[in-house]
């Protein structure tokens, strides 16, 4: 069996996967994939994964939790998606890195299931609106004590993918950019769920109503119709257009309002990620999702 672990990361998608996923769920089974519900392996799995501290577990062991978690019989996938899989928000950040205590936790994961085919995906997002994003999740912390003495400019998301890898280099990694999530998010859930890739989802455009006017949405929504793209380039190219006229410009530009945190600085971390993708789209075992 396939095990797709959707890893996050934090202030990405925001379940938006999981629940385009549980949406299409019965259609999903048709193609041997099973989406179960979080409530059934989110706690059982940090629990598990505790117990064994990095171990492997017996065959006897691995078919119970996997009987515990899988709904559908005759799967042959199973997704499992958490945000806080690697860390919980507080956490996320520390020693001048991303999710310093990650590989503890994948490690975990992975030894809960030795004889299944495991694969991480993971959505990452430029630090200069994903620190403020993950801030505003902090309870009663000052920025001080959330950054914890690490400095922004050295946070990347290819040192955790490598440490991931370096980790578990039987797992492939599948990454690609919140950014780009409004024009790739038919790849993102056929990466992950492994459909059929003539299966349209229901909810595919989800995304991309939240950041478009109403009437906006229902234009394009109506063209996708009356013109099928025949490519998905050509859907991309579509989605492309109706973004830059129907877009709202609130849900996609960010405000800033970090101590210290100056234009300058803010572009300065935006071309520091700009090479950190570059890097991450050529390192061996990663597929990239790229627009």
């Amino acid at each position: 069996m396939q095990i797709a672990l959707h890893l996050g990361a934090h202030c990405t998608d925001e379940e938006a996967l999981l629940r385009c996923l549980l949406r299409n769920r019965d259609a999903l089974a048709a193609d041997g994939t099973s989406v179960p519900g979080p409530n059934r392996y989110r706690t059982l799995l940090r629990d598990a994964a505790a117990e064994i501290a990095g171990g492997v577990i017996t065959a006897e062991a691995e078919a119970a939790l996997l009987d515990q978690i899988v709904e559908d019989d005759g799967a042959s996938r199973v997704v499992l998606s958490f945000d806080s899989f690697m860390a919980f928000p507080r956490w996320a950040i520390g020693k001048n890195q991303l999710y310093p205590r990650a590989t503890e936790r994948t490690t975990g994961l992975v030894g809960l299931f030795p004889s299944q085919e495991v694969e991480f995906h993971l959505a990452i997002r430029n630090p200069a609106t994903f620190l403020p994003a993950l801030f505003e999740k902090q309870k009663g912390k000052s920025y001080e004590e959330f950054i914890e003495g690490s400095d922004p400019m050295l946070l990347r998301w290819s040192d955790l993918i490598a440490r991931l890898r370096a980790a578990s280099p039987q797992v492939p990694v599948t990454v690609w950019c919140d950014e780009d999530t409004p024009l790739i998010w038919p790849e993102v859930l056929c990466s992950v769920a492994a459909h059929e890739p003539w299966r349209s989802l229901d909810g595919v455009h989800a995304v991309v109503e939240q950041i478009m006017a109403p009437e906006g949405f229902a234009r394009m929504t109506a063209y996708l119709a009356e013109r099928p793209p025949q490519t998905e380039v050509q859907r991309r190219r579509i989605v492309a257009a109706f973004l830059d006229k129907y877009a709202i410009p609130e849900r996609i530009d960010m405000p800033v309002d970090l101590p210290g945190w100056t234009e300058d600085y803010v572009g300065q971390l935006s071309a520091l990620y700009d090479e950190d993708v570059e890097q991450i789209a050529a390192m061996q075992g990663v597929t990239f999702i790229a627009p």
